[in-house]
C-alpha cells in the first residue's frame, strides 16, 4: 500500500487553493492512488456546523480536518486540505498531528483579489467593513515561516501552479513522476466548492 500523506493548501479566500486542489486531485487518480479533498466550506457544512468564525471556532474547525485527514493519511490515502486556515499554531498543531504534511501556502494580496477576483463582492463587503471576521481584512491570516512550497498566483497560472506542486511532491517522493498527466477539461471531484458547468465539469476561470 502506498504511504498517505497531506497536501495542505493554505490561504486567503480567493487565492486558488480549491482549483488547485482540485486539479492535484484528479492528477492523484490519475495515478491510481487513493485520494480526498477536505474543503474548508464544505467540511464547515457537513463535520462542523454551528460554529461561528471567532478564533476558536476556527481552529476548531482546523483540528477536526486535521483529525480527519490524520484518520486517512495513516490508510494510505493522499489527503488534500485546503482550508483558509489563518492561525500557524493550528496548522503546525496539524503537522505535528500527521507527520507527513506538505504545506503549500498559496500566496495573492487583498489588493489582488478585493479587485480581480471577488464575484461575490466579499472582500468590498469586508473592506467596507460590512462583514465582520473576514480573513486577511478584518481578521489576522498568518502566512507560513517556512512552508514546503509557495506558489503564486497573481503571476501564474492554475496549471504552473500545479506543476510546481506535482515537482514538489516527486522531490519528497511521495509520487514517482511529476508529469502532469490531465489535459482540458477535469470532471468536478464534488468535493471543492469550485463552480460547476452544465456539463459537470469545473468551471473556467478563479
Amino acid at each position: 500500500m502506498s504511504k498517505g500523506f497531506v497536501v495542505w493548501f493554505t490561504g486567503l479566500s480567493g487565492a486558488g487553493k480549491s482549483t488547485i486542489a482540485e486539479m492535484l486531485y484528479h492528477e492523484l487518480q490519475a495515478r491510481s492512488m487513493k485520494t480526498e479533498i477536505l474543503d474548508g466550506d464544505v467540511v464547515r457544512q457537513n463535520l462542523s456546523k454551528g460554529l461561528g468564525f471567532s478564533k476558536e471556532d476556527r481552529d476548531t474547525n482546523i483540528m477536526r480536518i486535521g483529525f480527519v485527514a490524520n484518520m486517512l493519511t495513516r490508510n494510505g490515502v493522499a489527503t488534500i486540505c485546503c482550508p483558509i486556515s489563518p492561525y500557524r499554531e493550528t496548522r503546525d498543531a496539524c503537522r505535528s498531528m500527521i507527520g507527513a504534511f506538505v504545506e503549500v501556502y498559496v500566496y495573492a494580496t487583498v489588493e489582488e483579489l478585493a479587485k480581480n477576483r471577488d464575484p461575490k463582492g466579499l472582500y468590498k463587503q469586508a473592506l467596507a467593513g460590512e462583514i465582520e471576521h473576514f480573513t486577511g481584512v478584518s481578521d489576522p491570516y498568518e502566512a507560513p515561516q517556512r512552508p514546503e512550497l509557495v506558489v503564486d498566483t497573481m503571476v501564474e497560472t492554475p496549471e504552473e501552479s500545479l506543476q510546481l506542486v506535482l515537482d514538489k511532491l516527486a522531490e519528497l517522493g511521495y509520487i514517482e513522476d511529476a508529469t502532469a498527466l490531465i489535459e482540458g477539461d477535469r470532471v468536478h471531484s464534488g468535493l471543492t466548492d469550485l463552480r460547476l458547468t452544465d456539463t459537470g465539469h469545473v468551471a473556467e476561470g478563479r
